[in-house]
């Protein structure tokens, strides 16, 4: 037949391929992308999917299956949604309508199939396009993955302006703070015994701590970035704050040494406040933002958590029994029994740290109260060096690292103590530890700045813009003046750990933040309080900073979430910042300390006095203090790597995950936005004038 010649026949249109069906793909391999600010995880190129004809394809779509053009990037988010097959072609309607694309194309066209160019051609309704705001909410992933980090608006509970009613802002605010009490409490516990002070000059610190970290808090939801984010003394300073401590012109001092070497940290700490300050309200921030993305703040983060692995076990197997059940305890719960839910909130996850911390405190109450740590003729309170038995000298270390009795903070602690500026004595200002605060202040704006970002991805309509990231650093700034004042030992900042609290919590009202920070202040004028945490015996405080710490460094990394964590530029940079983070200041620590040498420090301790045996030594005295200290510092290494690396190594802006802040002409046009970010009681209209600061 004259059809089946080949000549005649008709050539077969190409049709693009059929699209496979949303459940199948994703469901047989359990794909769930992790969503950022700025790239999809379909294009980090650690999947790789079936070859496929690139006829007509810009970006695969792993969810659906099919070819689809690549959208435009709203505000540092990829348009892409994995919603049900039902909702599937009104989403990818709106999707074109919000990206300009839909052109007459009918919904044929929008699931692979062509069009029949010959029919007539139908009216085009006037379509209405969608304000900035509703492309956001339409465009924004809608899953929620396995730890929560997910898109915004679809799961949390309470986003940052509800205000449900003062009994869940409560109760929310209250479980929100309890979630980060290590992170509130613990620094304290271990800065305070290393400046030689008592159990009651612990429990009046931890009571300041408090003070400060609810007014700061308060000042940072008001007049700074307005997220809901919980300030408090953040692990970036207890680093530098042990190398001063630890300094060698503190070691012959007679008298309280506390209270020296605490002037002397709120001289440095003021002075960095001071500079951070400076850094953002003149609008230099907006500047250093461009150098700042997820590439550098993933390892800086991370060195913070992995800088302590000399203190965490070692001081866990003073008492072994004790130390290693909390740890075990606390995995178990953040792990294992993270998906129990009670009245629909998942408790172990939420109070992993509390929980763990009650039950091994009432279990070792019990073993001490049972005798097991009590040896007949021994006395804790009795100084180690007056020891003459040799049965009690082979059982003091165990006596007082295992018993629960052995410190008086909770007894001795008035029951009202209010907090007061310089109550520890005017401040002490030297150059040197004022230069090192400074620099430590830098990687703390950068710790803020990821938490900045991650935050409002999860609780606000938009990215801030630079100029409130810039506002946002200046006020931590003059929060840390406040901590140097009042003397808590480390600057005030923003906690790393409020993105995963708000992300498990689902609690994402700055109204539940701000209430919780009235309850701490009125709590940190109880002094029975302080007392009480004060009393935490140190095994348990080195076991819940294992799990902090451990956590703070994958806080970190999570942020290459945010990149193309497969690139090999990303894996090749964050390895090098990391490895050289651990390995530099190894050599600092370790030159010239001969092997049989007798250090009148701890061994927990020895990473910290590097000062007086450093590999410089020139002849100017404060530039050896300054070199030796901060490049024993294992954050100040990684952000150094990491930083130089990142802006001078090639890489397009989404392979590298450059962070997206919003615009500040689009953001004064949207009303959602300037509500999120615009400073309340007209304040902002005063400074309007600053443009660098702000919307």
């Amino acid at each position: 037949m004259s059809s089946s010649d080949p000549k005649t026949r008709p050539k077969p249109v190409t049709r693009p391929p059929a699209p496979v069906p949303p459940s199948s793909w994703a469901k047989r391999t359990g794909f769930k992308p992790k969503f950022s600010g700025e790239t999809n995880a379909s294009d980090s190129g650690q999947i790789a999917l079936p070859p496929r004809s690139r006829e007509n394809e810009n970006q695969p779509d792993l969810e659906a299956g099919r070819a689809r053009p690549v959208p435009p990037v709203v505000n540092g988010e990829q348009p892409v949604s994995e919603k049900g097959p039902a909702e599937k072609d009104q989403s990818v309607k709106k999707r074109r309508e919000a990206d300009g694309t839909n052109k007459g194309s009918s919904a044929a066209a929008a699931n692979g199939h062509t069009v029949n160019n010959g029919a007539a051609p139908q009216p085009q309704q006037p379509t209405r396009r969608p304000s900035r705001n509703e492309d956001v909410v339409d465009v924004l992933p809608q899953n929620v993955d396995d730890e929560g980090f997910v898109g915004r608006h679809s799961h949390m509970k309470y986003e940052l302006r509800d205000t449900p009613g003062l009994v869940p802002i409560g109760l929310y605010g209250f479980q929100h703070y309890l979630s980060m009490l290590g992170s509130l409490i613990l620094i304290p516990l271990v800065i305070v015994p290393a400046m030689g002070g008592t159990y009651e000059d612990t429990a009046n610190v931890v009571s300041t701590v408090l003070f400060v970290s609810g007014v700061t808090t308060l000042l940072h939801s008001f007049f700074g970035s307005r997220l809901p984010l919980i300030q408090g003394s953040s692990f970036v300073f207890l680093a530098p704050a042990l190398a001063i401590i630890n300094s060698p012109e503190f070691r012959g001092l007679n008298g309280n040494n506390f209270k020296h070497i605490m002037k002397e940290l709120q001289g440095a700490i003021i002075i960095a406040s001071a500079f951070q300050a400076l850094l953002g309200y003149s609008g230099l921030m907006s500047l250093f933002l461009r150098l700042i993305n997820p590439v550098v703040v993933a390892p800086t983060v991370a060195a913070v958590g992995l800088s302590f692995y000399s203190y965490g076990f070692p001081q866990v197997g003073n008492c072994l029994e004790i130390g290693a059940v909390q740890i075990l305890l606390v995995i178990i719960f953040s792990l294992y029994l993270r998906k129990i839910s009670v009245l629909g909130h998942r408790i172990f996850l939420i109070y992993a740290v509390p929980l763990g911390l009650v039950i091994t405190w009432a279990a070792a109450f019990l073993l001490t109260e049972a005798g097991v740590y009590s040896y007949k003729g021994c006395d804790t309170n009795i100084p180690s060096s007056n020891i003459v038995s040799e049965h009690c000298r082979k059982h003091v270390s165990r006596m007082k690292h295992c018993r629960v009795d052995t410190s008086h903070a909770f007894k001795s602690s008035p029951w009202f103590r209010f907090p007061y500026p310089l109550q520890w004595g005017t401040p002490v200002f030297h150059w040197k530890m004022a230069i090192v605060m400074c620099v430590v202040s830098i990687i703390a704006s950068v710790d803020s700045v990821g938490s900045y970002h991650a935050s409002s991805l999860l609780v606000s309509s938009r990215p801030p813009t630079p100029g409130v990231v810039s506002r946002g650093i200046g006020l931590e700034g003059l929060s840390s003046i406040l901590a140097g004042l009042w003397g808590t030992g480390t600057g005030s900042t923003t906690l790393t750990e409020n993105v995963h609290t708000i992300a498990v919590t689902k609690m994402g009202s700055r109204r539940a933040v701000e209430l919780g920070a009235c309850v701490l202040i009125v709590l940190s004028l109880v002094g029975k309080v302080g007392g009480f945490i004060a009393s935490i015996p140190e095994v348990m405080v080195a076991a819940l900073l294992c799990f902090m710490w451990a956590m703070l460094a994958a806080l970190g990394l999570s942020n290459l979430r945010y990149s193309e964590a497969g690139s090999s530029r990303n894996i090749i940079i964050v390895g090098l910042s990391l490895f050289f983070s651990l390995s530099i200041p190894a050599y600092f620590q370790q030159y010239g300390i001969s092997p049989n040498s007798n250090l009148s420090v701890p061994s927990y301790f020895q990473p910290y006095i590097v000062t007086s045996h450093g590999p410089f030594r020139t002849k100017y005295e404060g530039v050896n203090y300054i070199m030796n200290t901060l490049l024993s510092l294992h954050m100040v290494i990684a952000f150094i790597v990491a930083v130089i690396l990142d802006n001078t190594v090639p890489g397009s802006r989404q392979e590298r995950g450059v962070y997206v802040w919003s615009e500040s002409e689009a953001a004064r046009r949207e009303p959602a936005v300037v509500k999120d970010y615009e400073l309340p009681f007209r304040v902002g209209r005063i400074f309007r004038w600053v443009k660098w600061v702000g919307l």
